[in-house]
């Protein structure tokens, strides 16, 4: 685990319980909503533990997979995305409501959707694979990146994953959540260091 994975959530938590004592953040579920972030992020370290370290093995490929921390995160985030607008179009019909929840309760929405989305796009729907001598990324809209490994020069991670780049600015991004994710940034990184070690020999002149 990343100490981002750690420190996200918990400034999260307390943020919330924070502004739970401001006064312009009276009649807002704070208190609640820390509740769920806390919830939620049980089941995010359960869900961690017990995610793959080995990629699969498809015809001489060796391919990442999707775990269940991230199908559980897309789809809970979408779903509470869904049962908070839901809340907002049925209570606020039939109810008075204050402006501030709800407004609250519709940025929370937004929020859960845009990451739902922008888990399915970076994580579910993408496929990295890699051989003996390639790696291959296609993203989610069909679009497929190769470089070989005697390219790589670094492998760094981010907060949209893990990036492995080459001499030449190709760039395949992964995400650290992906079963086997570990096994190809190890990979990866001993590749670089002996591309590096190689390229460093090359440049030795010999003496007379």
């Amino acid at each position: 685990m990343r100490w981002q994975e750690v420190a996200v959530p918990l400034f999260v938590i307390v943020s919330l319980i924070v502004l739970k004592h401001l006064p312009f953040a009276d009649g807002l579920p704070l208190a609640r909503a820390a509740g769920v972030v806390a919830f939620g992020y049980a089941a995010f370290l359960a869900l961690r533990l017990v995610q793959g370290e080995e990629a699969l093995r498809v015809d001489g490929w060796s391919e990442l997979r999707p775990s269940m921390v991230e199908y559980f995160a897309c789809y809970g985030a979408a779903a509470l995305a869904m049962v908070l607008m839901s809340a907002i179009i049925v209570i606020g019909g039939t109810k008075h409501v204050q402006a501030t929840q709800m407004l609250a309760t519709f940025i929370a929405s937004l929020l859960l959707g845009s990451g739902a989305v922008g888990i399915g796009l970076g994580g579910l729907f993408t496929k990295v694979r890699w051989n003996d001598t390639l790696l291959e990324h296609r993203n989610t809209f069909g679009r497929e990146n190769q470089i070989a490994w005697s390219d790589v020069r670094s492998v760094r991670p981010n907060w949209r994953g893990i990036t492995i780049a080459t001499h030449d600015a190709q760039r395949v991004t992964f995400s650290q959540f992906h079963s086997g994710a570990a096994q190809l940034a190890i990979h990866a990184t001993n590749r670089a260091r002996r591309n590096a070690l190689s390229g460093s020999e090359g440049q030795i002149t010999p003496v007379a």
